[in-house]
């Protein structure tokens, strides 16, 4: 409940502040377009001011002189030899499968970034955490011994990259 009335009341807030400042504005607009006696108060303000290059009602932070770059920009990127992919992992591959004692782990990785390989019960349950760790880029394997630590069955092995999540069914004899 108080959660909602906050939300509410913020929404509410906004609201009325955007009208007040619309309405504010406003107002100085139809003031300078439609009365002529504000246009002439104007037009002799300005005569008389000795900047009248600036007849703005902010004042504008100064410009440094002298900067100039002779840096060339190239706005349009390279194309590049390959297909674009945004994707931190990929190239994921358990051998063997059915896995009897040793489970073979190969991916690889666009750029540096932790990692996170985990086996799951059928449940989402976590059973054993192979490995975490930061690794470089390019291709990783990981060999895990798996004798007598895991019962016979099916289990998911979960891969986290990042924010990127791979789950691949492995099944143990």
């Amino acid at each position: 409940m108080v959660r909602k009335f906050t939300q509410l009341n913020s929404w509410f807030t906004l609201i009325l502040m955007a009208v007040a400042v619309n309405v504010a504005l406003a107002k100085g607009v139809a003031a300078q377009s439609s009365d002529t006696s504000y246009l002439k108060f104007l037009r002799s303000k300005t005569a008389k001011s000795i900047n009248t290059k600036n007849i703005l009602h902010l004042s504008l932070p100064p410009i440094k002189p002298a900067v100039i770059s002779s840096t060339k920009v190239s706005v349009a990127p390279a194309k590049p030899a390959g297909p674009i992919s945004d994707k931190l992992l990929s190239n994921v591959q358990i051998y063997p499968n059915p896995v009897s004692d040793v489970l073979n782990v190969k991916y690889t990785v666009s750029r540096g970034v932790f990692v996170n390989v985990k086996i799951m019960d059928v449940l989402g349950n976590d059973v054993l955490t192979l490995f975490s760790q930061r690794v470089d880029f390019g291709e990783q394997n990981l060999t895990y011994n798996i004798n007598s630590k895991l019962t016979r069955g099916f289990y998911f092995l979960r891969i986290n990259v990042g924010t990127e999540s791979i789950n691949k069914r492995i099944s143990i004899l």
